[in-house]
């Protein structure tokens, strides 16, 4: 599975931006899709997920203000991020996670966005 995303770049503090990720190859081989990120010197936290079945889930810190949407149809997921802050700058990473592995995931490459004035 290859995972494809875009969408990063700077943004003024209460901008907004749209992350999109598509899976290719193998794609039945995930059952779920979402964005981690990672700041620097900071851990990877999980961002919003959704999967199949249309269930998302969010970070605290992101409730309200992103809106995790796609993998409907196709493989290919969005992260509608809006009320941009300072402390959202971070690089993205998009994961799909393994049907059939226990806490196995494949990741793309990340994407900056960087929220500043």
């Amino acid at each position: 599975v290859q995972l494809q995303a875009s969408g990063g770049g700077l943004v003024q503090p209460g901008g907004s931006l749209r992350l999109s990720c598509t899976a290719s190859g193998n794609d039945y081989s995930i059952n779920a899709m979402g964005w981690y990120r990672q700041a620097p010197g900071s851990r990877r936290e999980l961002v919003a997920g959704i999967a199949e079945d249309g269930n998302t889930n969010y970070a605290d810190s992101v409730k309200g203000r992103f809106t995790i949407s796609g993998y409907n149809s196709k493989p290919t997921i969005y992260l509608q991020m809006n009320a941009l802050r300072p402390e959202d700058t971070a690089v993205y990473y998009c994961y799909g996670r393994s049907r059939f592995l226990d806490d196995s995931f494949y990741w793309g490459q990340g994407t900056q966005v960087t929220v500043s004035s």
